[in-house]
């Protein structure tokens, strides 16, 4: 039996948590780079303990009129400081809570940039060191930032997207491209099945690449969000494939 972490990034305002977390194992919590505040990320770590999940920050870029989704040209310093102050405020949630933080996952474009940017991963990982190793951190595989982190020591666990649309190179296609999202529960669950059984990424020309995969995330502001966890947590036994909570 083959088994896999499944996560979804939350607290960023579309409010359907409660309904999300009965078929995930992990979260990603917004706070307060692209979106979340104090109010949320409470209401979103209540559901996370509710439903024994764990949970994971998930800082940004400091740009909600974005949602975080396009690159910045900020300083080190800056990065290194809105990092470290996004993460503090969700634990600071945590411990009145008496939960530990479990991981760390950047979001949107600065999730891309540290995949590709040896720089910007060098940045991040500075503004992280503090949770080195004990919180562990979800990277992609294959990436600048996965390259580093093991260089460094860190805990790392390898994320693949069981709802994008991925390139050759293993980035992701841009969302305002075709076939960038994955909105038919049957066409993530097929892609995620290849993922972790055979650690393969296919493409629709017949060609597949190598990938390895300890997390699977499925987009929480995904519109089919709760159809797809629902229907991979229906399918996924059915493949030998069990959820690990």
């Amino acid at each position: 039996m083959h088994k896999i972490d499944v996560n979804c990034d939350v607290g960023e305002g579309i409010g359907n948590e409660g309904e999300l977390f009965p078929f995930i194992s992990s979260c990603n919590i917004a706070c307060g780079g692209h979106a979340g505040n104090a109010v949320t990320m409470g209401e979103t770590v209540q559901w996370a303990k509710a439903y024994g999940v764990k949970v994971g920050a998930h800082p940004s870029y400091p740009d909600r009129e974005n949602f975080g989704r396009i690159s910045m040209d900020i300083s080190e310093n800056l990065l290194i400081k809105t990092i470290r102050e996004q993460i503090e405020s969700l634990t600071t949630i945590l411990k009145a809570e008496k939960l530990d933080l479990h991981h760390i996952k950047l979001h949107g474009a600065l999730y891309n940039d540290a995949a590709r940017d040896t720089d910007i991963a060098l940045m991040v990982l500075k503004a992280l060191e503090i949770y080195r190793p004990k919180v562990s951190m979800y990277v992609p595989y294959a990436s600048a930032l996965a390259r580093e982190a093991k260089n460094q020591k860190f805990s790392i666990m390898y994320e693949a997207f069981g709802d994008r649309g991925y390139r050759k190179d293993l980035s992701l296609i841009p969302r305002n491209l075709p076939n960038a999202v994955i909105e038919d529960p049957l066409g993530v669950l097929q892609q995620v099945v290849s993922i972790v059984k055979n650690e393969e990424l296919k493409f629709s020309n017949g060609n597949s690449i190598h990938i390895l995969a300890d997390t699977i995330c499925i987009h929480g502001d995904n519109p089919l969000a709760l159809q797809i966890v629902s229907y991979l947590s229906q399918e996924l036994p059915n493949h030998n494939i069990q959820l690990k909570k």
